[in-house]
């Protein structure tokens, strides 16, 4: 018979800030506490289940105006893809110009999301 496991999370869907206690058993969450609003309660079962991030970064420019360019991923990617994302990206050079919105890469790393600039670089 498995034991049921407690964790403690600080929701961040909101500016309360609910501290959850959340009971887990083989991996699943069985009852959230301490939630104001649902997406406290929604909260819990994602960073337990299946935890994503929203990754942002800067890659080099070529030919551009900024040396730079921030960008992040346009949706959250599950968390264990994060370090082969930023593997991949380290030697990745992007050629201005870029357009705030503009996907600099496709379906980065088989997630089905998108890598897109967060900043307007012109070219020089």
């Amino acid at each position: 018979m498995s034991k049921n496991m407690f964790k403690q999370l600080t929701c961040i869907n909101c500016p309360l800030g609910c501290s959850l206690e959340v009971v887990i058993q083989q991996g699943k969450v069985c009852s959230v506490k301490g939630n104001t609003c649902p997406r406290g309660k929604a909260y819990a079962y994602s960073e337990i289940e299946h935890p994503a991030r929203i990754v942002t970064t800067s890659l080099p420019v070529v030919d551009g105006d900024w040396r730079m360019v921030s960008c992040k991923t346009k949706a959250p990617i599950p968390k264990e893809k994060i370090g082969e994302i930023m593997e991949l990206l380290q030697d990745v050079r992007v050629h201005a110009p870029i357009q705030i919105g503009e996907i600099l890469i496709e379906n980065i790393a088989n997630s089905n999301v998108d890598l897109v600039a967060t900043r307007e670089v012109h070219k020089i």
